[in-house]
């Protein structure tokens, strides 16, 4: 493996994190701060307990899930479309480094990113309300297996643009509204049984389940089960990677 081609390319996008501070982190905490002032404060007062829960405990596994989704996509898209605007990605195909080291360098950065602003994300809900973790290796796993994966659906995402704005179009208009919708500041319980169901075909319900199992112990649907499903998802994600390197599809054309 080259090493060395990894960590270059590794170490240029988390020296883009330096670059835009203010975009790439604080940006992100005062967001959450506002969250814990509009859903903690105005919902919260209406909302004691869920689960005996306090509230807003509640919304932290889900306020950090809806960071790492986000920030994961948005590293990993920007990260390998830029080279691809510039037209620099051919001197990168070019270079002496495998297609396996090129997502390894740029996802493995993302991943970082959105796992370091996880945490910073914790660190400020604790200023806020009391948060206690009952499975913190099971947190942890939760935590990285949702930065990979998103971080390579980022990186699709990021080949398949041919635009900014397309940047922005799956994230804005797919991942926001399934976040919101996926159990993140309620429990799926409290919806009518429809909803349910509905919500069921969410594939964030069982992120955001897992995720907060490992908080509270509680969770809308089985652990196995979200498990099974982020691994799913990150076998089709690396499936299409090989898939879009294999043919070129928008990379070499």
């Amino acid at each position: 493996m080259n090493i060395h081609g990894v960590k270059a390319i590794y170490m240029f996008e988390m020296a883009r994190t330096g670059r835009t501070l203010f975009q790439s982190i604080v940006s992100p905490v005062i967001s959450t701060s506002l969250y814990f002032i509009v859903f903690g404060s105005a919902i919260g007062s209406r909302i004691t307990e869920i689960d005996g829960i306090s509230y807003g405990s509640f919304i932290v596994p889900g306020l950090i899930m809806l960071t790492l989704l986000t920030q994961s996509i948005a590293n990993a898209s920007f990260g390998i479309y830029f080279p691809k605007f510039t037209g620099t990605i051919y001197e990168l195909l070019s270079a002496p480094i495998s297609f396996f080291e090129i997502v390894l360098g740029y996802v493995g950065a993302a991943a970082t990113k959105s796992m370091a602003l996880g945490l910073i994300i914790l660190a400020t809900a604790g200023l806020f309300v009391d948060v206690e973790i009952a499975h913190p290796l099971w947190m942890i796993l939760f935590l990285v297996l949702t930065s990979v994966t998103f971080s390579l659906f980022g990186f699709l995402i990021g080949i398949w643009a041919d635009g900014f704005e397309k940047l922005q179009l799956i994230p804005l208009l797919v991942i926001t509204p399934l976040v919101f919708l996926g159990g993140s500041f309620y429990s799926v319980s409290m919806s009518p049984p429809f909803w349910q169901n509905v919500t069921l075909f969410n594939p964030v319900l069982y992120l955001v389940s897992g995720f907060r199992w490992s908080f509270f112990g509680t969770a809308d649907v089985s652990v196995e089960l979200s498990l099974a499903m982020i691994t799913f998802f990150l076998s089709l994600c690396i499936v299409a990677v090989w898939w879009i390197f294999k043919t070129g599809y928008q990379v070499k054309s």
